[in-house]
């Protein structure tokens, strides 16, 4: 997940090199993929990567797809807890392209 994550950025940022973006080990503590300063000026996030063979998103996130030819966002929120909004990575990534006005 990690490498393919680190994949999608190098592919949707061209200026960025295999040293701006690294995956990290499994089992290494931080970031999973780690992003050098010149990254960080078009992604100023830290990315997580987990893969698990069944998560109830992927349901939830199949159903917003059903719902007609945008694209789909899911907003999920746990009790006491933040929401937090899923989406396709590959369009996040685009997203943020687009955000540092690279389009």
């Amino acid at each position: 997940m990690q490498q393919m994550t680190r994949d999608m950025i190098l592919k949707t940022f061209p200026e960025l090199t295999s040293d701006d973006v690294r995956s990290t080990s499994m089992g290494c503590g931080g970031e999973d993929v780690q992003l050098s300063q010149a990254a960080r000026k078009f992604l100023p996030i830290q990315i997580e990567c987990k893969n698990k063979a069944k998560i109830a998103v992927h349901t939830w996130y199949h159903q917003a797809e059903e719902h007609g030819k945008q694209e789909p966002i899911l907003v999920i929120k746990q009790d006491h807890d933040i929401p937090l909004v899923l989406m396709d990575a590959e369009f996040f990534f685009l997203l943020m392209r687009k955000i540092n006005g690279s389009f």
